[in-house]
């Protein structure tokens, strides 16, 4: 019974993925995030034909593992939010339900441009911590005037 409901959610969310690849201004990525999401709880078989599809499979692949958004598709986004936003305020739509929306669509914006991109993942792995690395460190002037310095417990055994 489990699959079965992690089966239909994937189905579901793969056909509102390609009604988004047809129709401006419904998104595709978002839902086939979620239709992953849900084939790695029960349909293994189609999240791996997800994260290895030939256009949305590195998109997929950078979220699941970084949890990154490209540049490109954080625009598209919001112009299309802004774009919504903006048709909403025409329509005949109560007050509340045009403010709620928009108020909604504001807060998934700055939610998503504060997401990182796969580039800014990638500079972060690239640069060297010196204080985490093995890497050889220059002598300090106190080790360079005094170079040897008996530890503490030979000092006290030479005591005795």
């Amino acid at each position: 019974m489990k699959v079965l409901f992690w089966r239909s959610l994937v189905v579901l969310f793969v056909i509102l993925g390609f009604i988004g690849a047809i129709l401006p201004g419904m998104p595709t990525t978002v839902f086939l995030i979620l239709a992953a999401w849900a084939a790695s709880k029960g349909w293994p078989q189609m999240d791996d034909w997800l994260l290895n599809h030939p256009k949305y499979g590195p998109t997929l692949r950078d979220w699941r593992a970084h949890g990154t958004v490209p540049r490109k598709a954080k625009w598209l986004a919001s112009i299309m939010m802004l774009i919504s936003g903006i048709i909403m305020l025409f329509t005949t739509a109560p007050l509340a339900v045009k403010a709620f929306t928009n108020i909604t669509m504001l807060i998934v914006a700055i939610w998503l441009w504060r997401r990182p991109e796969p580039n800014q993942i990638l500079i972060q792995q690239n640069t060297v911590d010196p204080e985490k690395t093995d890497l050889p460190t220059a002598p300090s002037e106190d080790n360079q005037l005094n170079p040897i310095k008996p530890n503490k417990i030979e000092s006290e055994n030479n005591k005795s």
